[in-house]
């Protein structure tokens, strides 16, 4: 890579305009891989500035044309796909296999199913004698983070070119380098100059002045609840659009006519995707209670089968947390778990054996976890499981629904009828029945403290449309 202290405002790969850097480290090794630009204020000025003038004709492109794009998009995305998994391993740990199939595959299925969704989209419809014309919503700011650094990126990204919108785009300064690749597809597949606009930069000096910009028009965050908080605040002196995709506390509530056997190895599985490190991860199982204890001896074997190790080995299936202070939350909520009384079943504090360097966590179960616990109300962002007993489905519902969190959650019955009457009552955006694999045309955000809006699907491309109503367009004038 060449544009590591650079950035990409109006076409072109620019200096910063005070120098200033941070260093990217490879959590595997604690060693410094490389150094960023970090942005000010004056250069996401200069990047919506860029935007504003690129508006007005981007947004006049056709539907059809901008389908063209996006195909575009994919012929210079596909030969930088490895490329990209190899750098989203380095910046944060992320095995390699899992790099290349969900990091780096993942955009090149999401920019295929926006161009089949916008082929049969419609931008105008009549109500009555009136028109309906949903038009895009100027410039967006996009802040994107660190655990899915190029993927959630182009959840933002794709759906706003679709819908005819211009872009500043910020992502973590944890994981830099893998979306400076993407900003080098955009330009070889040829958006318009000032269309995409990448700055560098932390939250306090970039985000909160993209949030703030009055030049932008809308602000989209993926992020911890707090950072959406405080990105909301900034934007309210200008009235913008605001789209949140914060924390989650998922719960996956094992009913019991399921088959205990099955749906816990299933179900702790999926906690530990990405090291846990996901949003939606489902680190609360909620078990009946005369289930709990073999729910504990189910997750304890499936836990221990997971291998903790350096994420270039193909054989590694959980590689380290991110960086260092999110290493240290991790540890400490293990503690806290151990000290509030839950029943420490597997894993626990420190690295695991033989790994000295790298922010490594044992794959840990707690259980006998009660919902006032810390480990059952705060995110933790890494491969923990709390398990949590209930005496009936009203004690169920009640402590699945009490947390500040209502992102995703998940639903096991072997009847799946019981599955859905279920869910209805669960405050949550998502609901997985019986292990359901995700559907990417279907609406992904939360309740309460995970959120506002939606992204995946129409459901995302109408984030970035205003709609305007043309009243009376069938009637003569007079």
């Amino acid at each position: 890579m060449s544009n590591e202290l650079k950035f990409y405002i109006d076409g072109a790969w620019i200096d910063p305009v005070v120098p200033r850097t941070m260093d990217v480290i490879n959590p595997a090794t604690e060693e410094r891989v490389a150094s960023v630009s970090l942005g000010s204020g004056e250069d996401v000025d200069r990047a919506v500035a860029a935007a504003r003038r690129a508006f007005d004709a981007y947004s006049r492109w056709t539907k059809i044309e901008r389908i063209e794009l996006l195909e575009s998009i994919i012929a210079a995305y596909r030969p930088r796909a490895y490329e990209i998994a190899s750098l989203v391993t380095t910046e944060m740990g992320a095995p390699a296999a899992f790099a290349r199939s969900f990091h780096a595959e993942g955009p090149l299925n999401l920019l295929r199913n926006t161009i089949e969704m916008l082929r049969n989209y419609e931008f105008e419809r009549t109500l009555g004698s009136t028109l309906i014309v949903r038009e895009p919503i100027g410039v967006c700011g996009l802040i994107s983070p660190w655990n899915v650094p190029v993927g959630t990126m182009m959840n933002k990204v794709v759906p706003a070119l679709a819908a005819g919108c211009t872009m500043v785009v910020k992502p973590s300064e944890i994981a830099p380098l893998s979306p400076l690749i993407v900003a080098e597809v955009m330009h070889v597949a040829g958006v318009p100059e000032g269309v995409f606009n990448l700055i560098n930069g932390d939250g306090e000096s970039v985000g909160q002045r993209i949030a703030a910009h009055p030049g932008i028009d809308m602000v989209s965050i993926t992020g911890s609840t707090r950072a959406g908080v405080l990105v909301a605040r900034a934007a309210a002196d200008s009235v913008k659009r605001v789209h949140q995709e914060l924390g989650g506390k998922s719960a996956n509530v094992i009913l019991p006519d399921a088959d205990i056997e099955k749906v816990v190895a299933a179900g702790l599985q999926r906690c530990y995707v990405g090291g846990g490190q996901s949003c939606q991860a489902p680190t609360r199982m909620l078990v009946h209670v005369s289930q709990h204890d073999r729910a504990a001896q189910v997750a304890k074997a499936a836990a221990e089968a997971f291998k903790v190790g350096d994420p270039k080995d193909p054989t590694t299936t959980i590689g380290p947390i991110a960086y260092r202070t999110q290493f240290e939350k991790v540890q400490s909520l293990i503690a806290a778990g151990i000290a509030e009384g839950a029943t420490l079943v597997t894993g626990g504090p420190g690295r695991p054996s033989g790994l000295a360097r790298g922010f490594y966590v044992r794959p840990t179960v707690f259980a006998n976890v009660r919902r006032t616990f810390r480990i059952a109300q705060e995110e933790i962002f890494g491969p923990v499981l709390s398990i949590l007993p209930y005496q009936d489905e009203e004690e169920a519902v009640s402590i699945a629904n009490d947390t500040p969190y209502g992102l995703a959650a998940w639903v096991y019955s072997s009847d799946l009828d019981h599955s859905r009457a279920f869910a209805r009552r669960l405050r949550a955006g998502r609901v997985y029945l019986n292990g359901a694999p995700p559907d990417s045309a279907a609406p992904f955000g939360g309740y309460k403290q995970s959120g506002n809006g939606r992204e995946g699907g129409v459901f995302g491309l109408e984030e970035y449309l205003e709609v305007k109503a043309m009243l009376g367009h069938a009637v003569t004038a007079s």
